[in-house]
């Protein structure tokens, strides 16, 4: 059995067991309620600007992770400008969001070019990456899973399409689908927000 399919399946089994956690948490969610997953957790990588950054720097806001790459055609730039539209929505609450953008593609997504590409979707976005297996090791930590694929500089890579919701503790409370509207993803933002 291949790489990816086994990943595909341990991904299954992580939304099967967040759907059983959804009872676990009083609030409503759009996305599948996580809240209490013994996943994820603090990581260091390096921002777009060089500079080594750990999840914690991030506590007091609600933070919306994602996973991708740079060179992605379609559900890294979904993603990120369904992210851009939630930072509009949210006007003045969106100070209490940082979205972080972690690469899966650090052997062409480097600093410079994540400082080109992350911000252009907003600002206030941060782009991260570090060494194959440092950032092997958040994916993982994260159940992420990602495959190469082809030969030569047009590889591309089959990826973990949906995104996360921590909130203002670090906790990990949701699993946002690939495809969430930005008034799914601004709703339950705002929640953690406002808790």
């Amino acid at each position: 059995m291949n790489l990816f399919v086994k990943g595909l399946q341990r991904w299954l089994c992580l939304v099967l067991l967040a759907v059983l956690c959804a009872g676990c948490s009083k609030v409503a969610f759009e996305g599948t309620d996580i809240t209490g997953a013994n996943f994820g957790g603090d990581f260091t990588l390096v921002d777009h600007h060089g500079k080594a950054r750990r999840l914690a720097d991030f506590q007091g806001k609600v933070v919306a992770l994602f996973f991708g790459y740079t060179h992605c055609p379609d559900v890294c730039p979904l993603t990120m400008a369904e992210y851009a539209a939630v930072m509009k929505n949210l006007g003045n609450k969106a100070a209490d969001v940082q979205v972080l953008f972690v690469s899966l593609d650090p052997e062409r997504d480097t600093p410079d070019l994540l400082a080109q590409y992350v911000p252009a979707f907003n600002p206030t976005f941060i782009g991260l990456t570090g060494t194959s297996q440092q950032v092997a090791a958040v994916a993982s930590q994260y159940k992420v899973i990602y495959q190469k694929q082809g030969a030569g500089a047009n590889y591309t890579l089959d990826h973990s399409a949906g995104s996360f919701l921590l909130d203002k503790k670090g906790r990990l409370r949701v699993l946002e689908n690939y495809g969430a509207s930005p008034a799914v993803l601004t709703k339950d933002i705002t929640t953690l927000i406002e808790e």
